[in-house]
């Protein structure tokens, strides 16, 4: 590989950030009671999820009624269509399956770390795919090692998958593992786990990360969001409910044994996933996403007014609220910006002494649109900053007369620790700062945030997690910054 390329790479892998927080991952399972196969329904599922995770992807698929344990894996770094071809699927064969796309918060970017993960133990075969970030997998994977596990990855699903093993050895169903191994770990997390012959699907008592049950013919779905089911023709049943264990067989359809749930007092969704992680077409926990975001641009425009000719979005994230603002406050929408959809996750980046470009390579400005006008520019959020300050230099070198910043979440004052990578305080541009200091540093003519106290008003009063704006998590935090403890 040449020097430029993989210097290219890593680049990209450290700016990676500044352009949007991230989200874990997306899962998706399968269970045809009818014996189709399901692989190609997962690939579509998981292709409508990979918003969620573009490093990489994986499907687990098993026949029920063939040689008990036998399971099918393909999995590999990059894209669902770069990882997977026809004969791939194909090659798929069975009636039960589980998959995933994975962006990594804790544990390196390798192959090895791509889900879903196969175990083989004592009572057969479990394939598991998870979305989140356990806070005690550092002391939970010691306590295995030292009772001699042996890992083959650096990510906390295999610490859950080896708990759930365990468990099984002691219990008389999987899905009471499942239930017993939840006791044990703390942090947000939604389960698939692909038995031989069920398919269980389990959220966190804080319901931090989504997960939904859908339906299409006589085959049941698990899902992180509704848009997948729509991707496959799939009808939405329910929400799995936050400390929930749901059972899938074809002897019980969806059972949920209510001994097994782990109530909660309070509830924590990530209002993340309305504000940006989750795609406009889903609906989450009976709340419709692109309606939170028009909500966050409209209250924009009555906290943060100001006079102006257009209102745009940054692509995709920013425009729904954009919509929003123009709604509210009555200036016209416009698109100010062509992105390029073509550029893959890791294209090869200019050298450092030009590297204001490679933004430029992703984003465009229409001169026609924003020439001689005064824009309100809407993002969904500001991280380090890095790259609110190119694209607002973007619009003034088109030729805008001012630029004004709207932003539809609170400012980041701190780290998250259940899934989302937000940073450490040191590197959050508004750690420290004032909103006329993040101003002066992105070159806005006027910048506003979200008040913190809308966001339950985004979500119709869901219990919501708003630890990274105010520093008030659901549960205690982690004492080290241990995120990504486990990378080599």
């Amino acid at each position: 590989m040449s020097e430029e390329l993989i210097q290219g790479q890593m680049t990209e892998a450290t700016e990676r950030s500044d352009e949007h927080i991230k989200e874990e991952c997306g899962v998706f399972g399968m269970y045809d009671f009818d014996g189709n196969d399901v692989a190609t329904s997962i690939y579509y599922g998981l292709f409508a999820l990979q918003h969620r995770g573009q490093e990489s992807c994986g499907i687990a698929v098993s026949d029920t009624h063939g040689p008990k344990g036998k399971v099918l894996t393909h999995k590999d770094m990059g894209l669902m269509h770069e990882a997977f071809t026809p004969e791939t699927l194909a090659g798929l064969k069975g009636d039960i399956g589980v998959g995933h796309v994975r962006y990594s918060t804790a544990g390196s970017s390798t192959r090895e770390n791509a889900q879903p993960l196969v175990l083989n133990y004592v009572k057969g075969t479990l394939g598991l795919a998870h979305n989140g970030n356990l806070i005690n997998a550092p002391e939970l994977r010691k306590e295995l090692e030292y009772t001699g596990a042996i890992f083959q990855t650096t990510i906390d699903s295999e610490v859950i998958a080896y708990h759930i093993a365990r468990e099984r050895l002691n219990t008389r169903n999987v899905e009471e593992a499942v239930a017993r191994a939840m006791k044990k770990i703390k942090g947000a997390y939604s389960l698939i786990v692909m038995s031989p012959r069920k398919l269980i699907g389990a959220r966190d008592p804080f319901g931090f990360k989504p997960l939904c049950i859908g339906k299409r013919d006589n085959a049941y779905i698990l899902a992180s969001e509704t848009c997948a089911l729509d991707t496959i023709g799939a009808e939405f049943i329910r929400d799995v409910e936050p400390g929930e264990v749901v059972t899938i067989s074809p002897e019980k359809g969806i059972e949920s044994d209510k001994s097994m749930c782990l109530p909660q007092k309070e509830q924590a969704r990530c209002i993340f996933e309305y504000i940006y992680f989750a795609r406009p077409d889903s609906i989450i926990d009976g709340v419709n996403v692109y309606h939170s975001r028009i909500q966050a641009g409209r209250f924009l425009a009555i906290d943060s007014p100001v006079e102006a000719d257009i209102v745009t979005g940054v692509p995709e994230s920013g425009n729904c609220a954009a919509m929003g603002y123009a709604m509210e406050s009555g200036i016209p929408y416009g698109t100010a910006f062509v992105k390029n959809t073509y550029v893959g996750r890791t294209f090869i980046k200019p050298k450092q002494k030009n590297r204001e470009s490679s933004v430029q390579v992703k984003l465009n400005p229409i001169r026609e649109v924003v020439e001689g006008k005064r824009v309100i520019m809407i993002d969904d959020s500001i991280v380090r900053g890095t790259t609110s300050d190119r694209i607002v230099k973007m619009l003034r070198d088109a030729g805008a007369k001012e630029v004004h910043v709207r932003v539809s979440s609170p400012p980041f004052l701190w780290p998250c620790y259940f899934g989302t990578d937000v940073p450490a305080r040191e590197q959050l541009i508004a750690y420290n700062r004032t909103i006329e200091e993040i101003r002066q540093i992105i070159g806005a003519d006027s910048l506003g945030y979200l008040k913190v106290e809308r966001l339950s008003e985004l979500v119709n009063g869901l219990p919501i997690c708003k630890g990274c704006f105010t520093g008030t998590y659901p549960m205690e935090p982690p004492k080290e910054d241990i995120r990504g403890e486990f990378e080599q």
